[in-house]
């Protein structure tokens, strides 16, 4: 049993999911992604309205290659915090992003009016740890924006440990004594048949035996309208707010640290 848990935590990844970058880099590729990548885009929709309103400064935990920092008013300081092997997710590497060995964070109590948390949790091993060190970087009154996938391929393997409900992650959250907690959908039913339908295309185009090529090129061809079609049903349903919530492509949360805590943060430091 010990051999097969060693082996799940040394699996090699097929292919690393592409490392979001900013916007304003190319903004034609960006777009364009968004209408392939249904996870980017249910993010983004999610993420602009809010950041461009923020006020004060920002921490922006496991940042990558700081893709949400165009996003925000010029007049709002940005910090990018990050694990010294981001290397291996593929990132780059920034000025505006502090690299650290993981645990504590390199930062005082209550320095952060806001924090952004986006596609990082699930690659955490100990989740109440990370949620404890952003709420005692929070200033009280502070924000946490964040989001996790649901009904989404392992990614970054070995690090792909969790998947979270909106139940798990309102328990987590209330722990620290977070306030005007508010979970949403992201993306719907359309959207993860979609996604799966993009992975299995995917796999066909660029099998791992090349013998098999004619077989499965096939294949992708016969499912193409198939994969349009839902590409379109996605899309649409998710404007018109169509379509089942119950199994979605992630959720998107807001969280207050509260201006008089009763929960010290210290209370949520053992390990999920």
């Amino acid at each position: 049993m010990r051999q097969k848990i060693n082996s799940y935590l040394q699996d090699k990844e097929e292919m690393k999911p592409i490392p979001v970058s900013p916007p304003a880099s190319h903004p034609l590729i960006f777009r364009l992604r968004c209408i392939f990548d249904l996870q980017l885009k249910t993010i983004v929709d999610f993420l602009r309205p809010k950041l461009i309103k923020l006020t004060g400064n920002v921490l922006d935990v496991g940042a990558g290659n700081a893709p949400w920092k165009s996003y925000l008013p010029p007049e709002v300081g940005y910090v990018g915090l990050d694990v010294d092997k981001a290397a291996e997710f593929n990132m780059q590497q920034n000025a505006d992003i502090v690299h650290y060995p993981g645990g504590e964070f390199p930062f005082g109590d209550c320095t952060f009016s806001n924090v952004l948390c986006i596609e990082v949790l699930e690659h955490v091993p100990d989740t109440r740890m990370l949620l404890a060190q952003i709420h005692r970087c929070l200033t009280p009154g502070g924000q946490l924006l964040m989001t996790v996938p649901w009904s989404a391929r392992r990614h970054h393997i070995p690090h792909d440990y969790f998947r979270f409900t909106p139940e798990a992650l309102a328990m987590l959250l209330h722990e620290l004594g977070m306030t005007e907690v508010e979970i949403t959908e992201r993306g719907n039913d359309y959207a993860v048949i979609f996604n799966k339908i993009l992975c299995v295309f995917k796999n066909l185009v660029l099998p791992t035996s090349k013998r098999w090529m004619p077989f499965t090129w096939l294949t992708a061809l016969l499912i193409f309208p198939c994969w349009l079609l839902f590409l379109f049903a996605a899309h649409v349903s998710m404007a018109l707010r169509l379509g089942s919530r119950i199994d979605p492509l992630g959720y998107a949360l807001t969280a207050r640290k509260p201006f008089n805590p009763t929960v010290p943060s210290t209370s949520a430091t053992e390990p999920s």
